[in-house]
């Protein structure tokens, strides 16, 4: 610190530095899943951050753009995670399949903390709930069209997807621990109740390796891509 930030008592990044959206879209998530809804305020948060809190207003107009910026960034992230994942290429319905759970297992990808959080919000806010249903239908119909795609009728593809939906939600809500290895235990066994049809050896194989999932070692862990 130079003689006249020492005289002041402020430095450069305090006395300067904006952040950026992002910078603050990233500090209100983090008070959210720590904290809950009442933590995400402006003076809070850029107390956290060492900034500020006019420098808040040159990228969001209020406190309600930055809840929207946060819900958006929820839409985009984890219901575009499932859409991508069910659009992906696969050969067989068992493939795609194992391709959309690779998305419950990989965080970088699919936030489950996030989507926990935000249906929390859901319960005070009926237009947040009204987000979280629009979202729920958009994910329910991107594995049901996965499945119409693979030969299924729609009536079936219908029920199917929401399955396989409401057993990964299902997860989320209760906050289910427990060990990756035996999670990962289940997958054949999940996909087979899914699809009517067991995955093969190569696809189980794949699937593992995407997570870098190495069953055969003692202690098998798993590991989310980078």
């Amino acid at each position: 610190m130079d003689r006249k930030s020492e005289i002041t008592g402020k430095t450069e990044k305090s006395s300067g530095w904006r952040g950026s959206r992002d910078v603050w879209l990233q500090a209100a998530k983090r008070a959210f899943l720590e904290t809950g809804l009442d933590a995400v305020k402006i003076q809070p948060l850029a107390t956290s951050l060492k900034i500020s809190r006019t420098s808040f207003y040159w990228f969001f107009k209020d406190r309600n753009a930055l809840l929207d910026a946060l819900l958006e960034q929820w839409e985009t992230k984890n219901t575009g995670a499932f859409v991508a994942a069910c659009e992906s290429y696969a050969e067989t319905i068992t493939e795609a399949v194992l391709n959309l759970i690779t998305v419950f297992y990989d965080e970088e990808v699919f936030e489950p903390q996030l989507d926990f959080a935000v249906r929390g919000w859901a319960h005070q806010s009926d237009s947040v709930m009204a987000r979280v249903n629009l979202m729920d239908e958009r994910r329910l119909a991107a594995i049901r069209d996965m499945f119409v795609r693979f030969g299924f009728a729609s009536d079936d593809a219908d029920v199917r997807a929401r399955t396989v939906y409401l057993v990964q939600i299902g997860y989320i809500s209760m906050q289910v621990q427990e060990s990756v290895a035996t999670r990962m235990s289940r997958v054949r066994r999940y996909v087979e109740i899914y699809t009517g049809r067991p995955p093969t050896q190569g696809e189980v194989d794949r699937f593992h390796a995407r997570l870098k999932f190495r069953p055969q070692e003692r202690g098998a862990s798993l590991h989310t891509v980078a």
